[in-house]
């Protein structure tokens, strides 16, 4: 490999809906402005590590209650319950205007970049509830990844070690509060890609620092440790 290329993206950047489809969820106001309908805080972070890293960002602003754009489309959970009766033309039609774009996209940066023998990691940010079930989390910030490949695990633990050394009283965990082998647009990408040339890590910021406006704090934090993987 010749070098090393950033990716960032944000499968939940927004709770947007097409004005054809606003009728669908006249019910499903709460939903749509809760953590189900979008990843509170993530799409603001993903851009910033864009500006600071140099590194390109795919944001997609459409509420993942339409069609879930981290989910495989064999997945039980691609349609939500707002969608999921819809006749198969029409769901074939969102597939056709907001899945595949955002994931062809990506998929072809990446696909451009390993043609030209660079190595892409690729960091996918989101946001998760502090409180699930009743019960709250105690992960301040989780670093998903596959074990399994070398390289991955590699930046998942270089990443958590710069983490705790910048901010020590945070709780930084591997594969918490889902694990990265989890469903998942990264999971497809490794797939795609062999695993000396990409690497895919999802980062999960608890929404609790959003909410009590600490994100300056948090983008930070990132920002000065995703610095060492550009080079």
């Amino acid at each position: 490999m010749s070098g090393r290329s950033i990716l960032i993206t944000c499968e939940h950047a927004g709770n947007e809906l097409p004005e054809n489809y606003k009728y669908l969820f006249k019910r499903g106001k709460e939903a749509l402005e809760s953590h189900r309908g979008w990843d509170p805080g993530a799409a603001i972070l993903a851009s910033y590590l864009g500006i600071e890293l140099a590194a390109p960002v795919f944001l997609h602003p459409t509420s993942r209650l339409l069609v879930e754009v981290n989910r495989s489309l064999n997945h039980p959970h691609l349609f939500s319950e707002f969608t999921i009766d819809l006749e198969p033309s029409v769901k074939q039609f969102l597939l056709n205007k907001y899945y595949r774009p955002y994931r062809n996209a990506v998929t072809d940066w990446i696909k451009r970049e390993t043609e030209d023998k660079k190595e892409v990691a690729h960091f996918s940010i989101h946001s998760f509830t502090p409180v699930w079930e009743g019960k709250k989390r105690p992960t301040d910030i989780g670093i998903l990844f596959d074990p399994k490949r070398r390289l991955e695990n590699k930046i998942a633990l270089e990443l958590t070690e710069k983490l705790r050394g910048l901010a020590p009283l945070l709780t930084i965990d591997l594969n918490e509060p889902y694990k990265g082998t989890d469903d998942g647009f990264t999971t497809t990408l490794r797939k795609k890609f062999g695993v000396k040339s990409y690497s895919g890590i999802e980062i999960e910021v608890n929404q609790k620092f959003f909410f009590n406006k600490e994100l300056d704090s948090i983008k930070y934090l990132l920002s000065e440790s995703l610095a060492g993987f550009v080079f």
